[in-house]
């Protein structure tokens, strides 16, 4: 089923957990995409959710199947990601997901594979680098602000879940840990600024063999132990030339490492957390003092979430309206299925080298996503 002559693309969301209230609210700013009705398998949570934003409940299977749906849009948990894009696939519906696109590359593949087969588009998050930071980075690199790229660094550094989540022992088995879950964040901003990976070396490890849960809740006090390595330390070969460090860890109390900052033959380049939409960004010419910018005043870039008490720029929806104009100019879409495989092969490469401790090439490759210029984005609004 395909959108056409610019028509509302007609959503169906799958997965009413606590991520869909943002995509839920952030919908009505955008043009070209309606969502019209959501499901769960806890039937109360879809209706929860379908009552908050006049939405129609519905069974998983009629709302895949439903004549009157265009697109899923699969916010179920990892483990579910696959079965449910390609069920929506089979049924003949767009996609768009939240990360990572499988839990394995082998799924992302196939999930490629059945998307170009039945020509239909399918989408991932993150869609970040989209945002009012993403976008400005980018124009950074494109105008040449730091020269040829050479090097830098990003970090995703933390403690972990488990004194926040009340049941947190699945972020710490195999398909998830810091590399997975927040992985895709980094690892898509630098491949929008610098493009494809082609090797990787890294080292892996874990701090403790079990995990205390602190945070309150039934299982308070009670340990769980750790199926994948906690620290990861890789070193990222890219097709441009330029050797990134990416460090991802739930082992650190507390740092001082910027999130990325990318270093070439004319200046610096210093990006926030790619989590967020905005934040600051920051250029050095030549050795200069940091010229900063904040992009809370750019498009996708204020303040809005949490609603009741906005700390950061959350957009998500932006990558999906992406794609929804991608069908109608015939297109690739940004945050594309085969950007977010890409990023799925780097990070399984990644904690392939840490275990066998050998370089690994990345399988595939993939194009750079194009540049969202301004007019661009502000055309995608209602």
């Amino acid at each position: 089923m395909a959108q056409k002559n610019g028509a509302t693309l007609r959503i169906g969301v799958v997965g009413c957990g606590n991520i869909s209230t943002a995509y839920m609210r952030n919908a009505p700013l955008f043009g070209n995409v309606a969502i019209t009705a959501c499901a769960d398998l806890d039937t109360k949570a879809a209706e929860r959710r379908a009552a908050e934003f006049g939405l129609r409940a519905m069974d998983v299977d009629a709302l895949i199947d439903g004549e009157d749906i265009d697109l899923i849009l699969n916010l179920t948990i990892p483990a579910a990601h696959f079965d449910v894009s390609m069920r929506a696939l089979s049924a003949g519906k767009h996609v768009f997901t939240e990360k990572p696109l499988g839990v394995t590359a082998d799924e992302g593949r196939k999930l490629v594979s059945a998307a170009a087969a039945r020509g239909l588009s399918l989408g991932s998050a993150p869609d970040t680098f989209l945002g009012a930071a993403g976008r400005h980075a980018r124009r950074q690199m494109e105008t040449g602000a730091i020269g040829k790229p050479v090097t830098g660094t990003a970090f995703m550094m933390g403690r972990g879940m488990e004194h926040w989540h009340p049941d947190p022992s699945f972020y710490y088995q195999p398909g998830a840990g810091p590399m997975m879950d927040m992985g895709p964040y980094y690892l898509t901003m630098l491949v929008n600024l610098l493009g494809p990976v082609r090797r990787v070396q890294a080292v892996a490890t874990s701090g403790q063999e079990e995990r205390l849960i602190t945070a309150d809740g039934p299982k308070k006090g009670t340990t769980f132990k750790v199926g994948t390595p906690t620290s990861v330390l890789s070193l990222l070969e890219f097709e441009c030339g330029a050797s990134i460090t990416f460090g991802a860890s739930w082992d650190v109390f507390r740092h001082s490492n910027h999130p990325i900052e990318l270093h070439g033959t004319e200046g610096s380049l210093r990006l926030p957390d790619p989590d967020n939409f905005g934040g600051v960004v920051a250029v050095s010419s030549r050795g200069a003092p940091w010229r900063e910018t904040d992009t809370a005043r750019d498009l996708f870039g204020a303040v809005n979430w949490p609603v009741a008490a906005p700390d950061r720029a959350n957009y998500r929806m932006l990558g999906l309206a992406d794609l929804a104009r991608s069908i109608i100019e015939a297109r690739p879409p940004r945050a594309s299925g085969d950007l977010a495989l890409h990023v799925l092969e780097i990070m399984e490469a990644v904690l392939r080298a840490g275990e066998t401790g050998a370089a690994q090439t990345i399988p595939g490759t993939v194009a750079q996503p194009k540049e969202l210029r301004e007019e661009e984005a502000a055309s995608l609004l209602t």
